[in-house]
């Protein structure tokens, strides 16, 4: 079973109010850091992920794709929304019945084309917490793992930590 994250790009980015903020200066910077938090959802959670940004109003625009840290990205074609082109890719991956297809999107229309199609439907605000859930975890654990770490005078008896220590002031 191989399991898919379709993401609205844009849609997300105006749905997460830090990435909204900065799309407003900085809309390449928004999208990378959106690219770069699914990067590490697609590490934690082994789904495949696909993030499409609408270029439908770019003159001579053609679909673009590419692939940053795992995770695929497509710019839409001139004249082709991102929910079109999601329309699309959710029909073909969920012809596989062995497949989940998620669908990241708060556009209502969408999610119940999304849903007549065999995807399932994933709110902006759900992925977000998602997300965070997942760091928290990975933080507690690189936390505990370093607070587990022992020292080598932790795994030796006393007799032999006194001998090397009186070694080591006769040495110095």
């Amino acid at each position: 079973m191989k399991e898919y994250i379709i993401i609205d790009g844009y849609n997300v980015i105006n749905a997460w109010s830090d990435l909204k903020k900065l799309s407003e200066e900085n809309l390449e910077a928004a999208r990378n850091i959106l690219i770069d938090r699914m990067a590490e959802y697609h590490s934690y959670t082994g789904a495949e992920v696909i993030i499409v940004f609408d270029a439908y109003r770019v003159k001579g625009a053609k679909i673009k794709k590419d692939r940053i840290n795992d995770v695929e990205i497509v710019f839409t074609k001139k004249n082709q929304t991102a929910d079109s082109y999601i329309e699309i890719k959710v029909e073909s991956l969920a012809k596989d019945k062995r497949n989940i297809v998620k669908v990241v999107t708060s556009d209502l229309a969408e999610q119940q084309v999304i849903l007549g199609s065999g995807g399932i439907r994933v709110l902006p605000k759900e992925l977000k917490f998602q997300y965070e859930q997942m760091k928290t975890k990975i933080e507690k654990k690189v936390e505990k793992s370093t607070n587990n770490r022992m020292n080598l005078g932790d795994r030796i008896n006393t007799e032999v930590l006194e001998i090397l220590e009186k070694w080591r002031r006769e040495d110095g």
